[in-house]
């Protein structure tokens, strides 16, 4: 399977010794599911879009420090492709900003969440839960770092799980779009090393609570999964 990934940030140079780049967390969390994965790094933060929506069998959009809403020329290019590939009935995964982005790229709306930063664990409850998402749960961990949240829906867009905080936190879109505020890819110790780079810009208290919420295991590997099979529906 080819998956193309729709890269718009890189891993801050002083974590990269430790936890590389977003490709290689990416490449990691997906090679568990399917040793046979083979994954090609557009970088659209650079301005690199695909010629074709054809080019690999799914896609996934990565986080970023930036925001949905920023006037940055490669974020207009990539909501056209979004629309493309919506069109053309490809598998798009989001996560955290590709959550966003696709979400403001199908008539939907990002804002500043009223809630501040989200960091640390989220705990999420599925709402509805499709086929593809097997095995079945009724809850779900995953690590998060996001100050905007989807505050207004698209009309094709359904939420499959919510948590207190985030109440738009997996979205599906059709039968080709699925999308996660929170982010499968990382690992607990670059939860942590991610706040401590941040806490000029994060409130102490919710870095605390962050830190303390690592006690607990992401669902990585059952998310992974999910996603999977949800490249696999139409393969």
């Amino acid at each position: 399977m080819k998956v193309g990934l729709l890269l718009c940030d890189d891993v801050a140079p002083e974590l990269r010794k430790s936890h590389n780049n977003y490709p290689d967390m990416f490449l990691a969390l997906l090679s568990k599911q399917n040793p046979d994965v083979e994954m090609i790094t557009y970088r659209v933060l650079d301005g690199e879009i695909p010629e074709t929506t054809g080019e690999c069998d799914g896609w996934v959009i990565s986080g970023s420090r930036h925001s949905a809403y920023d006037p940055l020329p490669w974020i207009p290019l990539l909501a056209r492709f979004i629309r493309r590939l919506y069109q053309d009935r490809c598998k798009l995964v989001g996560i955290c900003f590709g959550h966003q982005v696709m979400a403001s790229s199908l008539g939907g709306k990002v804002a500043l969440a009223d809630k501040g930063w989200g960091v640390g664990m989220s705990y999420n409850h599925i709402t509805q839960q499709p086929g593809w998402m097997q095995p079945a749960a009724q809850d779900f961990k995953l690590l998060v770092s996001h100050r905007d949240q989807v505050i207004q829906l698209p009309s094709s867009a359904r939420v499959l799980a919510s948590s207190d905080f985030c109440p738009n936190f997996m979205l599906q879109y059709g039968d080709g779009f699925i999308s996660f505020q929170g982010h499968p890819e990382f690992t607990k110790s670059y939860s942590a090393d991610l706040m401590n780079s941040r806490r000029e810009s994060i409130p102490r208290d919710r870095v605390l609570k962050g830190m303390a919420s690592l006690k607990d295991d992401p669902d990585n590997e059952l998310v992974a999964r999910w996603i999977m099979q949800f490249f696999r529906q139409t393969l």
